[in-house]
């Protein structure tokens, strides 16, 4: 078949301590090279599966490559769909599936010390003023939509379209609220005299350490497997078969394997509290022998140490424990 074209995601999505998607991939069976974090290379090399291509992208222009048919599938966040998704009649980029990882969430934060307490008291507070309401952000789009749909906007500016501007090129009718995009470090523009930001945030610790506060929070965001109008047919069925060795692993990541030693007499009874109590994920195996049995079970990590407890009780020994790298329901 025709090679589906893979989007890889660049920066924050792949750091060993917020997504790292080149783990995800190699937990998921796959053989990468060129995308180890910090080392990323432009075109990456998937050797064990010669049906798909990929290439390092930015996930600002992940969702503006799989509209053009430039990738036919993606890992990016939500929030970059959504932002440029925001003027596009219909829905081109569809959802694949979500990932379960890269959760962040979209906020207008503002100076500590400003006294407003929504979006809504701000505009309404700042209605008089003679110089217009500069905010900076990565989002431009969302923050438009986020601010027109905003009660006091509507009833501060009407149905007027705030100033946005990227780079050399402006659009919209209302100078008073003027949007401009940012390419990083949002947070500094706020010491450099804007009024608001638009950005996105795990923690907020970055925000507390720049001296601002949340103000209200636009979406919550994680990252996903999205696909794109070139994505159909047989591509489509691959992208199906991607997600799911993808989901697998990131399910994995929220189970245990557990091996441990029981007698014969008891083992009936420790297989019916693992079953009762949800400590295994369908039924336990068990191997018997002539006095003990091995019991192995797939348990989530919140359960384990309820599990472990109860199977001690019971004279469980040899007990091992360890991480799962691929788990397919």
């Amino acid at each position: 078949m025709e090679k589906i074209v893979l989007g890889l995601p660049k920066g924050s999505l792949n750091n060993v301590n917020r997504g790292n998607t080149y783990q995800l991939f190699v937990d998921a069976g796959y053989e990468v090279k060129g995308y180890e974090p910090g080392k990323e290379e432009n075109e990456i090399n998937i050797s064990n599966d010669p049906e798909i291509k990929a290439f390092l992208t930015r996930p600002q222009s992940a969702p503006v490559e799989l509209n053009r048919g430039i990738l036919d599938i993606a890992i990016v966040g939500e929030d970059w769909v959504k932002e440029e998704s925001v003027n596009v009649e219909g829905e081109l980029i569809r959802k694949v599936g979500d990932l379960n990882y890269g959760q962040t969430r979209l906020i207008v934060a503002l100076p500590n010390e400003d006294p407003y307490e929504s979006l809504t008291d701000f505009f309404r507070e700042n209605k008089d003023r003679k110089t217009p309401i500069l905010c900076f952000t990565e989002y431009p789009n969302l923050t438009r939509q986020h601010f027109m749909e905003n009660e006091g906007y509507k009833e501060v500016f009407g149905e007027s379209k705030p100033l946005v501007q990227i780079r050399g090129l402006s659009d919209g009718d209302n100078e008073k609220v003027q949007i401009i995009n940012s390419d990083g470090a949002t947070e500094v523009y706020i010491a450099k005299g804007a009024d608001l930001i638009v950005d996105n945030t795990q923690t907020g610790s970055s925000l507390k350490k720049a001296g601002l506060k949340i103000l209200e929070t636009i979406m919550e965001s994680s990252a996903g497997l999205y696909a794109g109008p070139s994505c159909k047919g047989k591509k489509e069925q691959k992208a199906k078969m991607i997600f799911e060795q993808l989901f697998g692993a990131t399910t994995a990541r929220e189970y245990f394997d557990v091996k441990f030693n029981i007698s014969n007499e008891t083992v009936d009874e420790v297989k019916g509290l693992l079953m009762s109590r949800g400590y295994c994920s369908d039924e336990p195996t068990v191997v018997k022998g002539a006095n003990f049995s091995q019991v192995n079970v797939l348990i989530p990590k919140t359960k384990f140490p309820a599990m472990l407890r109860g199977i001690k009780s019971y004279g469980a020994s040899a007990i091992v424990r360890e991480n799962v790298k691929q788990y397919v329901k």
